[in-house]
């Protein structure tokens, strides 16, 4: 299980796996070339960074025909939100964060 939970923060600590994310979020099952004509990269480096979103198990794939459709899959994300955030109680962070931002004069974020 620890090695799961290493994958997926292993993972999320790269931006652009997190943008991946993002997108996947936004319209779900995209083709690599989708999802390459929409980052500064190449299609060789989206394809590691898939890769090791797949190993994570964040992201799933159907082939569909000739082309391989990417999904999001959120299950390790949650798991690692029910771990390691949801134990506290979310009042008192949001109570936190308020604050945080009233003192430092940003109440509007």
């Amino acid at each position: 299980m620890a090695a799961e939970v290493d994958k997926v923060f292993k993972a999320l600590a790269d931006a652009s796996r997190r943008k991946l994310l993002d997108m996947l979020h936004t319209t779900n099952g995209q083709t690599l070339g989708q999802l390459a004509e929409r980052l500064d990269m190449t299609r060789q480096a989206v394809t590691k960074h898939l890769a090791v979103l797949e190993e994570a198990n964040l992201v799933a794939t159907v082939w569909r025909g000739r082309e391989k459709l990417h999904y999001l899959n959120p299950v390790p994300i949650n798991e690692i939100y029910e771990r390691w955030i949801g134990k506290f109680e979310r009042q008192r962070l949001r109570a936190l964060h308020d604050l945080k931002k009233a003192l430092e004069g940003n109440e509007d974020e």
